[in-house]
This record gives C-alpha cells, sequence and structure tokens, in this order.
C-alpha cells in the first residue's frame, strides 16, 4: 500500500466521508450552470440515494464527480483526496470510482465474458483479470451461466446486471448508478435493487445512485437527498424523506 493510499485509508477510518461534493457549481457552457452550489456527501459502506424532477440536475452531479464535465466552483473529494476535474480514467485507476450509465451500455456483439473483460481493460494481468471475472460471476451466477452469450440477446434485466458486474471489476471503492431502474419491468425493478443492497450488506459496496422511481430508490437506500433546479433542498434518512410531507406531494405521490 502507497503512502497516499494509507492516508486515504486514515481518513475514510476516522469517520470522514468516502465521497464529498463541497458546494459545487457546474454546467455544459459557460456561465449556465447547472448546479448552484450542491453539497453532499456519501459515508463508506452507505448507499445514497438523489432523487427530483427531471431537469433538477441529478445526472450532471455524477458528471462532475467523474470528470465529464467541469467543475466552475467547488470541489470533489474521495477519500480525503481532491479530485475535482479529475478525468474519468485517472478517477477510475486512482479514486477507484466506476460508473453504471442510465443508457444501455453494453456491447451487444460481445459476449458475457468479453463485456466483463472490458471492465478491466487498463489492467494487463490476465490472471488478475480472470480473478475478477470469477467474483463477479460469483455474485451473479446467471451471468456465469450465459458467459458465452452474446450480451445483445439477453433480457434488459440481464443487461442491467451484466453492467452492474462489469462496473465492480475494477473493485472500486464508490459505485455511481444513474437510474439503475430506468427501462425495465416492475418486477425486474424489484430484482435490481435486490441486487444492489445484497452487495452492499454482503461486500459493503458503496453506491451513489440517481432515481428516477422515487420510492423505491429511497427504500434501497440508507439518506438520500432531493435536488431542484440544481439545489439540494432536502436530506436526511430514508425514512425522513420517506415521510416527510413535502416530499412525500411533490416526488411520491402522497398526499
Amino acid at each position: 500500500m502507497t503512502a497516499v493510499e494509507q492516508q486515504e485509508k486514515d481518513v475514510v477510518a476516522a469517520g470522514a466521508p468516502l465521497l464529498e461534493i463541497q458546494d459545487i457549481y457546474a454546467g455544459y457552457y459557460v456561465d449556465q450552470d447547472i448546479l448552484h452550489g450542491v453539497t453532499l456527501r456519501v459515508n463508506q459502506g452507505e448507499i445514497v440515494c438523489v432523487i427530483g424532477p427531471n431537469g433538477a440536475g441529478k445526472s450532471t452531479v455524477f458528471k462532475a464527480v467523474y470528470g465529464i464535465i467541469g467543475v466552475r466552483k467547488g470541489r470533489v473529494i474521495c477519500g480525503g483526496r481532491d479530485i475535482t476535474n479529475m478525468p474519468p480514467q485517472q478517477a477510475l485507476k486512482t479514486a477507484g470510482i466506476t460508473i453504471v450509465p442510465q443508457l444501455r451500455s453494453v456491447f451487444p456483439q460481445m459476449t458475457v465474458h468479453e463485456n466483463l473483460e472490458l471492465g478491466m481493460y487498463l489492467e494487463k494481468n490476465i490472471t488478475r483479470v480472470n480473478e475478477r471475472i470469477d467474483y463477479v460471476y460469483d455474485l451473479f451466477p446467471r451471468l456465469k451461466e450465459r458467459a458465452k452469450q452474446q450480451a445483445g440477446t439477453m433480457s434488459g434485466g440481464e443487461q442491467r446486471m451484466l453492467e452492474i458486474g462489469r462496473s465492480l471489476m475494477w473493485e472500486p471503492r464508490l459505485v455511481l448508478m444513474d437510474e439503475p431502474s430506468a427501462g425495465l419491468a416492475p418486477i425486474i425493478t424489484k430484482q435490481i435493487f435486490s441486487a444492489i443492497r445484497r452487495l452492499n450488506k454482503e461486500i459493503g459496496l458503496t453506491v451513489l445512485m440517481i432515481e428516477q422511481n422515487a420510492r423505491q430508490g429511497l427504500e434501497a437506500s440508507h439518506r438520500g437527498y432531493v435536488l431542484e433546479v440544481g439545489r439540494a433542498t432536502y436530506e436526511g434518512t430514508s425514512n425522513e424523506l420517506l415521510t416527510n410531507d413535502n416530499v412525500r406531494r411533490a416526488f411520491l405521490g402522497g398526499h
């Protein structure tokens, strides 16, 4: 373990959040911010869900954390290290952050096994790659059953499972999940959220997710944030948000 890695481990062990987004301003064009001072945190071993209406800036938060768009003001801290505006490849390799995008990202003409190999495209040690693939197969036996099947021929739920499995290949410290239920039937959505909770319980997976299905996203999480017009307007435990009258009326269909 390097001195930097030990320092980051000590920071997290001391109780500091694994991820801190500190008062960030970011957008897609100069002087046209989508995010206006967003602050949130994710502790190690937590599942945190961000909900809010379309256009609130939820996906922009992920893109700012992952270095896809630039942060104009504020900081992104992971494990005590400033990763603000760190390019995606570096965020993966040095900060241990992976992402499961909203839109399907499997390579349809490639097999399940080949898709998993791409999850460690930066790793040159083939033995290490195969060890990680076996690890994912242990977590998701269905993927092992379909190892030689073309990914594009699988169901939507199986493809989402493959995307989650691929995100675990690099042994990440944090996984960003952008609407894991997008485009899935209700019964498959329940299975995906069940898998996320199981991974959190069994391997301590830390997850920051965006979810349009606000109720199910919060029910699968420890804490949550409500984002509106580029600002975090509510935060709390999942139960606090699920029982908050304003949040229920606006996002959960409550009265």
